[in-house]
C-alpha cells in the first residue's frame, strides 16, 4: 500500500508502477467532458497553479448544500475513455501529475503519461457513497453557474481515497495488457473450436 499526497511531485510519479494500491490524501479536482474541453479551448490562466502536479478526477458527483456547506453525497468515478479526447492536452498545458477514473484510458493518454510523468489511478465503480466518504471537505467550485453541478469543477479534499495505478509514466497500462491477454485466450478457444 501506497500512501500519497497531492499535489503530487514528479519525482514521486516516477517511483509508482502499474499495481501498486494507493490510499490518496489531498486536493483532487473533478473535471469530465465539458470542463476538459473548456481547459483545452480556453486555456484559463487562473487553474494553472490549482492543477500543477495535482490531480484530476472524472467525476460528476452528487452534492448537497447545508447551510453554507457543501457535502458530496456520492462521488463515483465517470468512465474515463469521454476524456480522451483532452487528457493529453490537459496533462501536458497544466502539469498534472495524476488522473482517476474508471475504465482505462487509450494510448494518446499513456504517452502523453509517459511523456510528462504522470498516472491513471483506477477508482472502483459502485462505491459512490463510499468514495464520498473520504471527502472531507469541499474547498471551492469553479464553473459552477456555467456547466451546471455534475460538471463544475469542484476542489476536494480527501483521505484515504482507495485507488490502483493502472498506467504508469513509465508506459505500463494494465488494461492493455488484460486486453490483449483476454484476447490471446478468446483467439486460443476459437481456434481450438472451444466457442
Amino acid at each position: 500500500m501506497v500512501i500519497l499526497n497531492s499535489p503530487i511531485s514528479k519525482k514521486e510519479v516516477v517511483k509508482l508502477r502499474a499495481g501498486d494500491t494507493v490510499h490518496l490524501n489531498g486536493i483532487i479536482v473533478t473535471a469530465r467532458d465539458v470542463a476538459h474541453k473548456y481547459l483545452i479551448e480556453k486555456k484559463p490562466k487562473e487553474y494553472k497553479k490549482l492543477l500543477k502536479n495535482g490531480v484530476l478526477y472524472h467525476c460528476g458527483p452528487v452534492v448537497d448544500r447545508v447551510g453554507k456547506k457543501w457535502i458530496i453525497a456520492a462521488a463515483g468515478p465517470t468512465t474515463s475513455m469521454r476524456q480522451e479526447p483532452y487528457t493529453a492536452e490537459v496533462i501536458r498545458e497544466y502539469g498534472v501529475s495524476g488522473i482517476i477514473g474508471k475504465g482505462g484510458m487509450g494510448d494518446r493518454t499513456l504517452e502523453a503519461l509517459k511523456k510528462y510523468k504522470a498516472v491513471y489511478f483506477h477508482a472502483i465503480g459502485g462505491l459512490a457513497q463510499v468514495l464520498a466518504e473520504c471527502v472531507v471537505d469541499v474547498k471551492d467550485v469553479f464553473m459552477l453557474k456555467e456547466f451546471g453541478s455534475p460538471e463544475a469543477m469542484w476542489v476536494l479534499d480527501v483521505r484515504d481515497f482507495p485507488v490502483t495505478i493502472t498506467m504508469d509514466s513509465h508506459g505500463n497500462s494494465l488494461h492493455k495488457t488484460m486486453y490483449e491477454k483476454s484476447g490471446a485466450i478468446l483467439n486460443s478457444l476459437i481456434t481450438k473450436g472451444g466457442l
